[in-house]
């Protein structure tokens, strides 16, 4: 077992100094996937912003975490007829669906904070956003903030979406390429859970991370992503593994393994809240950004990227 004092990670010139990636924007602070929180992220050191990308009935591209959009909208008050059971992967869910509304309907709806203990302040003042929407505004921070400021897209549910004639893959790289960003050099990643990177490896030069969750891969695992992406992204606990009560135990070698085949990686998710920080934190995040860190990881998502900035602080403005 990983002892608590062990986790206060000393910082030296062998922390690595990762990309922050605003997870679902500054999700710890504002309604997650609104252009608020996406530019909260920014303005508090992000180095990129992550879409989750559904469909509208209309084929039009935005983001949310996932298409049923119930539980992050008013669209319960606003269409309380729309609300439908459909199978998704396998998965009955009730709610409201994103590819049940047009754009121009969706643009009437307003997000709201999804976790009952987070803050409900800024519920119902915000936009659905449009994808075309978050790459004009990572290219306006860009600009404004005077440092790149990335894209971070994850088609959500891209199987399901294309057996409703909903295809998420060529709208997105159609979007990148309006804007300029289909191409190596852009700050792009494009995530996915699914298989559909192998698809999308033809199509473009953009940066291709494939996501883990519930099972450490072998090497031969690996290899086989090697072949159509440019990195891993794993649950934190595929790199730290950790007891039921959440005590961290000793780390895998997962990240050394896929950094000796030249694969990425950009671990996920890190919070603050108790419900999600490990005990061993001893309640400082700063501390599992500096562990994630001095473990060489490539970039870390979290609902905190202020607490990342804090973390790395003077490191991160010198790799700039």
């Amino acid at each position: 077992m990983l002892a608590a004092a062990s986790v206060a990670i000393t910082m030296s010139a062998a922390v690595q100094t990762p990309v922050i990636i605003g997870h679902r924007g500054a999700a710890g602070h504002r309604p997650e996937h609104t252009l608020a929180g996406y530019r909260l992220a920014a303005e508090m050191g992000a180095d990129y912003i992550e879409p989750d990308l559904v469909s509208t009935k209309d084929g039009v591209l935005i983001a949310r975490h996932e298409n049923e959009i119930g539980s992050t909208t008013d669209a319960a008050m606003k269409f309380p007829d729309r609300k439908r059971t459909k199978t998704v992967d396998g998965m009955s869910i009730t709610g409201w669906f994103s590819e049940d509304f047009t754009l121009a309907e969706i643009k009437t709806l307003r997000a709201r904070e999804r976790l009952a203990f987070r803050s409900h302040a800024w519920d119902r003042q915000f936009e659905v956003p449009t994808f075309d929407e978050v790459i004009a505004l990572a290219q306006q921070l860009g600009h404004e903030l005077g440092r790149p400021i990335g894209i971070y897209p994850e088609t959500k549910h891209p199987t399901y979406f294309r057996g409703i004639g909903l295809p998420l893959e060529e709208r997105m790289l159609a979007s990148l390429g309006r804007h300029g960003w289909n191409a190596a050099d852009a700050p792009v990643f494009i995530q996915s859970f699914e298989t559909n990177l192998r698809e999308i490896r033809p199509k473009t030069k953009i940066k291709l991370i494939q996501l883990l969750e519930r099972k450490v891969p072998t090497d031969g695992e690996l290899r086989t992503i090697k072949s159509y992406a440019d990195g891993i992204g794993p649950n934190t606990r595929l790199v730290i593994p950790a007891m039921a009560d959440g005590t961290l135990l000793p780390p895998t070698d997962l990240v050394a393994r896929a950094h000796a085949i030249g694969l990425l990686v950009h671990v996920w998710t890190l919070r603050s809240e108790p419900v999600f920080l490990s005990p061993s934190y001893r309640g400082d995040i700063g501390n599992e950004f500096r562990q994630f860190g001095d473990l060489g990881v490539d970039g870390i998502f979290t609902d905190f990227p202020d607490a990342g900035s804090r973390a790395f602080n003077g490191l991160r403005a010198s790799a700039r």
